[in-house]
């Protein structure tokens, strides 16, 4: 067996690399709270495409090898029709998302998008790198480094999360008259009377602290705050049927040092589930800020010390 494969590396390579590249989209493969990729059609779309994405990455490298430098042309092919899963996934969860108590919202479903697509590239990277080393050195070389890309491929996975740049507290809902406070921060104006009664019963309200100035400005993006209310709304459910505005979650930001109230009334009313499920709320990509990074942000600390 050891002889063959000796033999047949550039075989062996192919084939080492195709089966680490499907291990690793099956790792990164996930339906959780969201139902997406819904099962099993949606999930069977997603590995259809690692298996793909794996045999483009495992099969590069001997063409290369053999001096068929065509096989680039094959990879961005690839990248073209990943762009194009991409956007299927955006149009996909846009019309979905408009079906929806709390919707995602735009920035969410991008991030979303965005991730499907770079998933694909992280399987290409795992079957070319792992199909070079089995072909380059030796089968036992080449399982080495799958395995070890396989752990990059988990690094990678997930991003940051709310509890990385931001604290979770628990805060009082208050009604004074019409107005709806969280802690100390206005939220709205509520009419009703049955509406104030419904919120003082049931509104449940949270405040988040930015932990610095880059956070501080992550934390006003309005995506990232839609994506914070989608994530509780889907775990904790919402006390709400369509039409009714006073009810829908919001999240407010106190104008004058930057924290963020958060106003829902659920279902399930344990706040500390809630703060938990704020925490590991994602940061989205496109709503992440660094102004503390601007050039003139450093030449004025550069003066102050």
């Amino acid at each position: 067996m050891l002889y063959y494969m000796e033999q047949n590396r550039h075989l062996t390579g192919v084939l080492l690399g195709i089966a680490f590249g499907i291990i690793a989209r099956l790792l990164m493969l996930k339906t959780d709270y969201r139902q997406y990729p819904t099962y099993p059609h949606g999930r069977i779309i997603h590995i259809s495409l690692g298996v793909i994405a794996a045999a483009l990455g495992a099969v590069a490298v001997p063409a290369l090898f053999n001096k068929d430098y065509t096989a680039i042309t094959f990879l961005t092919l690839a990248a073209q029709q990943f762009r194009d899963v991409r956007k299927m996934e955006r149009e996909t969860l846009t019309k979905i998302d408009s079906m929806e108590l709390v919707s995602r919202g735009s920035t969410y479903i991008e991030g979303i998008a965005m991730v499907f697509e770079g998933r694909n590239y992280l399987v290409i990277m795992s079957a070319l790198v792992t199909s070079l080393f089995a072909i380059l050195l030796s089968f036992w070389y080449g399982l080495g480094a799958g395995v070890l890309s396989l752990i990059i491929v988990m690094k990678l996975k997930s991003g940051r999360s709310i509890d990385h740049i931001a604290g979770v507290k628990i805060a009082a809902v208050k009604m004074d008259g019409p107005d709806l406070f969280v802690d100390d921060i206005y939220i709205m104006n509520v009419g009703l009377k049955e509406n104030q009664q419904i919120i003082a019963e049931r509104g449940i309200g949270f405040v988040l602290t930015p932990r610095n100035p880059n956070a501080k400005v992550t934390l006003t993006n309005l995506g990232q705050r839609q994506a914070i209310l989608y994530d509780l709304a889907t775990i904790l459910g919402v006390y709400r049927d369509d039409g009714e505005p006073a009810l829908i979650p919001m999240a407010k930001l106190d104008m004058k040092d930057g924290r963020l109230a958060v106003f829902l009334i659920p279902q399930d009313r344990e706040r500390g589930k809630g703060v938990e499920i704020i925490k590991r709320v994602p940061i989205m990509e496109s709503a992440v800020r660094m102004p503390t990074e601007a050039q003139v942000n450093q030449l004025e600390g550069d003066s102050h010390s």
